[in-house]
C-alpha cells in the first residue's frame, strides 16, 4: 500500500479508468453525503411512518447490513426504488467548484473512463457536470445497471466488467470505501484507496487489496500524468 507520489510504471498498462463518485470524484470536504443522509432519514421516516430517530437507526442498519439504505428498503419494504433516488439525490450542489486540474489530467490519460456508482446515472450526471467532467466518460456504471445490487458484492463488479467488455487486469479502479476495493483487487484489479474522515471510509482499510493511496484524486492523478510525460520524454 502506498501513499506516495504514484509512478506511470504501475499504470502504463491500463485501459480503463474507473471512479466512484461521492466523496471520490469530489473532495469529501463538499460534504454532499450529510445532505443525502438527511434526506434518507426523511424518506424512510416518511416510507415507514416512523419518527426521525427511529428512521435514521433504520437506515444506519441497512447500511451496514445490505450495502445502501435502498438496498435495505427493497429487501425488507418493497420501496420502488426510482422514489427513493429522486427524492435523495435532490441536494443542492451549487458550492461544488469546477475541477479545472482533475478534467486536465482525465484528459491526458488514455483509454476508457467509467464511473461506477451505488449511486443513480442522473445524479452522476450532476455532479460530474457540476465538476466540469462529464464529457471525458464513456459509461456510468449506475445503481439501475447494476439491477440494484450494492458494492461491494463481487458479482455486481464481475457484472460491471462484463457488460463493459473490461479485462479486470487492465483495470484500475478509484474509491473512497475501502471495503469497496477487495472485490476489485480479488478480480485482478488495481486499486487507489481516497480515504476520508467517516468511519465508513475506513472500514476493511487493512490488507492487501488496497495498492496505493491518494489523498486528494486531482492532485495524486495530476502527479501521475507528469510523471508519464516526463518518461516519455526521457527527462
Amino acid at each position: 500500500m502506498q501513499n506516495q507520489k504514484p509512478s506511470w510504471t504501475h499504470f502504463e498498462d491500463i485501459d480503463a479508468w474507473i471512479f466512484d463518485l461521492d466523496n471520490t470524484l469530489y473532495p469529501a470536504d463538499c460534504d454532499l453525503f450529510s445532505q443525502m443522509s438527511v434526506k434518507m432519514g426523511e424518506f424512510v421516516s416518511n416510507f415507514l411512518q416512523v419518527d426521525l430517530e427511529e428512521a435514521r437507526r433504520i437506515q444506519k442498519h441497512y447500511f451496514s447490513e445490505y450495502g445502501t439504505t435502498l438496498n435495505g428498503l427493497m429487501k425488507c419494504n418493497g420501496v420502488t426504488p426510482s422514489d427513493y433516488l429522486a427524492y435523495v439525490h435532490d441536494i443542492d450542489i451549487s458550492h461544488i467548484e469546477p475541477d479545472t486540474r482533475l478534467s486536465n489530467a482525465l484528459d491526458a490519460l488514455e483509454g476508457r473512463k467509467i464511473i461506477f456508482t451505488n449511486a443513480s446515472e442522473a445524479h452522476a450526471l450532476n455532479v460530474a457536470s457540476q465538476l466540469g467532467i462529464d464529457h471525458h466518460f464513456d459509461a456510468i456504471y449506475d445503481i439501475h445497471w447494476a439491477e440494484f445490487t450494492p458494492k461491494p458484492a463481487i458479482s455486481i463488479y464481475e457484472k460491471m466488467l462484463a457488460d463493459l467488455k473490461i479485462p479486470a487486469n487492465r483495470s484500475v479502479f478509484f474509491e473512497d470505501m475501502a471495503k469497496n476495493l477487495k472485490p476489485a483487487h480479488d478480480l485482478g484489479m488495481k486499486t487507489v484507496w481516497i480515504p476520508n474522515n467517516a468511519h465508513w471510509s475506513h472500514e476493511d482499510s487493512g490488507g492487501d487489496h488496497i495498492h496505493h493511496i491518494a489523498d486528494n484524486l486531482s492532485e495524486w492523478l495530476h502527479h501521475l500524468v507528469e510523471d508519464r510525460q516526463s518518461r516519455l520524454s526521457g527527462s
